[in-house]
């Protein structure tokens, strides 16, 4: 198969094997299907959309137009995931409304300003995204003297309102019990595939077949690019086995043997997940990304590290699995904890003497186990 080369054009297969292409500096795709790949159409869409990026205005130099061109244009941007690059652009997108704003405006409180105003617009999450976008993007531009500093850094996320629901929730053990229980076949191969990995929706249901060979799955995040490894859990691998058969090039199929789409699947999810609702076997606000956070949470309530926890879900950095894992229930972890401080203490005591934890039950003093005593600066006793 001949390969073409357009300067300035992306020309790349995706994971199902399909053609795709791309203008690099503007991100303007080319449709295949309507001017196919070496087409006299597909050459006059190249020639247009060329054409074009050369005769728009330039932005004015020190403005957020000028540092978004000359960011968009680097490797930086350019070598970032397909799907990273274009959560970027949506951020992009929506600043073209003040890319003619001077970047010495871009004060603290402006961008405190642009990021409460991208909240109202489009809800609270989008606005700290926004703000995370530009923090990103004035970091590379300062250090190549586009401005002088990032202003964007350090500023807080907004916070949700008492009471608002998380997003993508962890599920209970009791909701992922139901819904093993009631999914059909096709709808419970990759429901256990980001139960038990911690794929993404999307990520799983596009997962090649050989990304799983000799019940071990290796694989890359789509959004990050970081690898994800997984032996797969027994109850998975049991799933896998009785899957139905088919000669989809993907892992998981339909109930026609066909790849799904994101919204096909959907479509197909949103019945069962009522149904359970509705007859009380799970809660509301049951979204299949929040197997990722369960997966998470499950992985530190047994004790494994952020870090690990990381690597597990293909995460670069422990701040996201730190936000995955919240609500970990530590308890069990923490009484073990203490129990092996406990007999620490006793071995480093003078001759060996061994020590006692205050019995707990029944404590008068509504849950210390007894009152306790510390020494006051004159010797004395007094209780807290």
């Amino acid at each position: 198969m001949t390969r073409i080369r357009v300067k300035g054009f992306k020309i790349f297969a995706d994971r199902h094997g399909a053609m795709r292409c791309y203008h690099r500096t503007t991100g303007e795709k080319i449709d295949l299907k309507k001017a196919p790949l070496g087409s006299a159409a597909f050459f006059a869409e190249v020639a247009r959309i060329g054409k074009s990026a050369e005769t728009a205005a330039a932005p004015k130099a020190g403005t957020l137009g000028s540092l978004i061109v000359a960011y968009r244009a680097h490797a930086a941007f350019t070598d970032l995931a397909p799907q990273t690059r274009a959560d970027y652009q949506k951020v992009l997108d929506y600043l073209k409304d003040i890319d003619g704003t001077d970047l010495e405006r871009f004060t603290r409180p402006f961008v405190v300003k642009v990021r409460d105003r991208a909240a109202e617009r489009k809800g609270r999450r989008f606005g700290n995204y926004v703000k995370a976008v530009l923090s990103l993007m004035f970091a590379w531009g300062s250090e190549r003297g586009h401005l002088p500093a990032n202003t964007a850094t350090g500023i807080k996320d907004l916070r949700k309102k008492k009471g608002e629901p998380d997003a993508n929730r962890p599920w209970s053990d009791a909701e992922r019990e139901a819904v093993l229980a009631a999914a059909p076949p096709h709808i419970l191969t990759p429901v256990a595939l980001m139960m038990f990995t911690g794929l993404g929706p999307k990520e799983a249901l596009r997962l090649p077949r050989e990304a799983f060979r000799d019940g071990e799955l290796s694989t890359s995040r789509a959004k990050t690019g970081e690898p994800v490894f997984w032996p797969a859990p027994l109850p998975l691998t049991m799933i896998l086995a009785a899957a139905p058969e088919h000669t989809a090039p993907t892992l998981c199929a339909n109930s026609e043997g066909k790849p799904w789409t994101l919204s096909g699947f959907r479509a197909s999810w949103r019945p069962i997940r009522l149904k359970l609702e509705k007859a009380g076997r799970v809660q509301p606000g049951l979204t299949l990304y929040g197997l990722r956070h369960t997966l998470a949470v499950v992985l530190r309530e047994i004790g494994h590290d952020e870090r690990a926890i990381a690597d597990a879900l293909g995460q670069r950095t422990i701040e996201m699995a730190r936000h995955y894992a919240k609500g970990a229930d530590l308890a069990p972890k923490m009484r073990a904890l203490v129990a092996s401080l406990d007999a620490e203490f006793a071995r480093r005591s003078a001759g060996g003497r061994q020590t006692q934890r205050p019995e707990t039950s029944n404590p008068p003093d509504g849950g210390l186990g007894q009152t306790s005593k510390i020494k006051k600066l004159d010797g004395s006793e007094g209780g807290i």
